[in-house]
């Protein structure tokens, strides 16, 4: 197992450190959501659903940027070949980023009064813009923060003349991060131009500068992992990158739809909407050649399953599910339902959190000096919290697509007690699947934060050696091909769902089409979804444990252990 090589890596372990707790208490924050889309009353007047939200929304933010500061942090001298440049700074950044968590949650209620603290014309105190809450003061700390990660990551790095891949892209992140926050840190009283700047800084960073990262940050784990060709990864890190830029920055205009913006921006934001799958393939696609690239077996499992569920989500929450509702004519109807919901939790947890994740089981071990840990623990809650996530999409999913209907196409009344009883279903599915996930989330915050603590438990290595076959036998690539492949046939079924809206039929009060597309589209896609990641895992793992003399495949030889 690779040793921890520059000192300054250590500093990431406070990072993660945080993201788990951060998690931890967003998720129950979730977890009052759904109890109180059930009973609205539950802690009125003392915890109102809206700053719930706000509280849920923005710890889910927060955590997420802690643990790519992390895993910055972590790969930077290993990039470099050299410390990280001032350490000092980045002691500061960890209780810059400490203050900035405690102001978001302390200002929420100031929000519950109505108090944003103006001067000067700026709400100093609290914002009140969706995923931007914090008031001007603490925008101007989050700036001072990402200049200070942008500066270490900079000085950090080689001359330019050294630069692979892989620096370019986080080269580029940080400062596109930090940019791109000086658009939410002015207030504009008209509506559609605020929308505008909002959605510059929330779409851009998911769509844009995030997924730049997290495309640098994937391909590296990818090369420490399992030892992979550095050109090569750079290769595919150069061109999901360029295809991020190309199709995220025009892309956006799927947000400009319905808030009084040109009528133009239709044709192009749905257009280029449809394009943004396309480098989520492709990151999914170099995940694929790098895992099977000799048959060694993965030392670490969890964070291999998590690095995993990042991309395989990627594809279907940011990709199928953000494809199937983005256009002008599908956007019409999903917009602000439970529909969006379901997108955005597979796509911000799946992508970004699940990247933290699988960076944190990499890096903690490392650092903590555990030669060999107890992977139980971390598979078991990989798999609650997939599953978990996955159950929470189809439950907003088909939640929304009953909204949709009874909502927006039968134009029933929502405070008069139509809508609720017609979701009940699905209100009810979600704290199910919460609790599912919120166990995982659990059990791996506990994992995580005592790896290297506990007492040394019996490892994977211990357990019986198996056969590769069935789904054990190496995946090769055209059974990838067409797992992908049912997943976007599905998405196709989800999209023609949302398409029938515009029905004569459907808008007369026939919602059986709707329905019934809705029903074997989410269901397909997120069952095929859980399928194809257990089929992938499953063939690395039983490699791990095959016996000796077992063959990979007719033909091939057993690999050697891996060191």
């Amino acid at each position: 197992m690779i040793r921890i090589e520059y000192q300054t890596q250590r500093l990431s372990l406070r990072f993660f450190m945080l993201m788990l707790v951060l998690f931890f208490f967003q998720v129950g924050f979730g977890l009052l959501l759904a109890a109180q889309h059930i009973d609205p009353t539950l802690l009125a007047g003392h915890l109102n659903f809206n700053v719930v939200r706000a509280e849920h929304t923005n710890l889910g933010i927060l955590w997420v940027l802690s643990g790519f500061i992390g895993a910055i942090l972590f790969v930077g001298p290993l990039l470099s070949r050299r410390e990280l440049a001032a350490p000092v700074l980045i002691k500061f950044l960890f209780y810059a980023l400490l203050a900035i968590v405690i102001w978001n949650v302390a200002t929420q209620a100031l929000a519950q009064q109505g108090i944003a603290g103006w001067w000067h014309g700026e709400p100093m105190l609290q914002e009140g813009l969706e995923y931007l809450e914090a008031g001007r003061i603490v925008d101007v700390v989050i700036l001072i923060g990402f200049a200070i990660l942008c500066y270490v990551v900079l000085r950090t790095f080689p001359p330019l003349s050294r630069w692979t891949e892989i620096h370019w892209g986080l080269g580029i992140g940080v400062v596109a991060l930090t940019f791109v926050w000086t658009f939410g840190m002015f207030f504009v009283e008209r509506l559609d131009l605020q929308e505008y700047f909002r959605w510059y800084v929330v779409h851009y960073w998911v769509e844009g500068v995030w997924e730049v990262i997290h495309i640098s940050l994937v391909g590296f784990l990818l090369v420490l992992m399992f030892r992979a060709d550095i050109k090569s990864v750079g290769y595919a890190v150069f061109w999901g990158v360029a295809l991020v830029w190309l199709s995220g920055l025009i892309g956006n205009a799927h947000h400009y739809f319905w808030i009084g913006t040109p009528e133009f921006w239709q044709f192009w934001g749905s257009l280029f909407s449809a394009l943004e799958p396309l480098p989520l393939i492709f990151c999914f696609w170099h995940v694929y050649l790098d895992a099977h690239q000799d048959g060694k077996p993965v030392g670490n499992m969890p964070a291999f399953a998590f690095l995993l569920g990042s991309v395989v989500l990627e594809q279907v929450g940011a990709g199928i599910l953000g494809f199937t509702m983005t256009f002008a004519l599908t956007n019409v109807w999903s917009h602000g339902t439970w529909v969006t919901l379901s997108h955005a939790h597979l796509a911000l947890f799946g992508t970004f959190g699940m990247l933290g994740l699988a960076a944190a089981y990499y890096a903690v071990p490392l650092m903590r000096g555990v030669e060999s840990f107890d992977q139980r623990p971390g598979k078991l809650a990989f798999w609650l919290v997939f599953a978990g996530m996955l159950g929470l999409g189809f439950a907003f999913a088909i939640g929304g697509t009953v909204q949709v209907f009874v909502y927006r196409t039968l134009g029933l009344d929502w405070f008069g007690g139509d809508v609720a009883p017609a979701m009940q279903f699905a209100k009810v599915m979600v704290p199910i699947f919460g609790l599912v996930f919120a166990i995982g989330v659990c059990l791996l915050v506990y994992d995580l934060l005592t790896l290297g603590l506990r007492a040394p438990a019996r490892g994977d290595e211990e357990r019986a050696p198996v056969a590769l076959r069935g789904w054990g036998r190496r995946l090769i690539g055209w059974e990838a091909g067409l797992w992908l492949l049912a997943m976007w046939v599905f998405g196709a079924i989800i999209t023609l769902g949302l398409l029938s809206f515009n029905l004569h039929s459907v808008r007369e009060g026939n919602m059986r089409f709707p329905y019934l597309m809705a029903s074997v589209g989410y269901s397909g896609l997120l069952l095929t979804t859980l399928f194809f990641v257990a089929r992938f895992l499953r063939s690395l793992e039983a490699r791990g444990r095959a016996g000796a003399g077992e063959p990979l495949v007719p033909g091939e030889t057993a690999p050697a252990a891996a060191t």
